[in-house]
């Protein structure tokens, strides 16, 4: 997906906890100079704190001596996240259905789903270790 997407901001955290705030800060000030509307907003939010969250915890292995990249990238029609993190990538078709019936009470593996369902558009890249989450605007 070509987008001709302008990069407007760029941060690079530690794969620690705390650094969800951080991104948290990013989406408001990106959403907030952007205009976007306070209903995408909620959808972005969800989304894109999700996949550093998933970064730090699955792709660095929460080793706070990795980093994780966020990029917001723009256009007239487009928001969109990139997150890189360090590790070794997945197989994003691999992830089991969390909506199946044996996996409904399972603790966690909603993430990517969750990021599919609330953006426009989700790509993967780099063997999993950079994920793209795109919103219309």
């Amino acid at each position: 997906m070509n987008l001709d997407l302008t990069c407007i901001y760029e941060v690079k955290l530690p794969s620690v906890p705390a650094s969800i705030s951080d991104v948290e800060h990013l989406i408001e000030k990106a959403c907030a100079d952007l205009n976007i509307s306070e209903d995408l907003f909620g959808n972005i939010l969800i989304s894109v704190t999700e996949g550093v969250n998933n970064a730090i915890v699955h792709g660095n292995g929460g080793d706070a001596t990795r980093s994780v990249e966020v990029a917001v990238l723009n256009n007239e029609s487009w928001i969109c996240f990139k997150i890189k993190d360090q590790g070794a990538g997945f197989d994003p078709e691999a992830i089991p259905d969390p909506t199946a019936p044996e996996n409904l009470l399972k603790e966690n593996g909603r993430g990517v789903f969750l990021m599919k369902s609330l953006s426009d558009n989700l790509i993967f890249e780099e063997g999993g270790s950079v994920v793209t989450i795109c919103f219309n605007r």
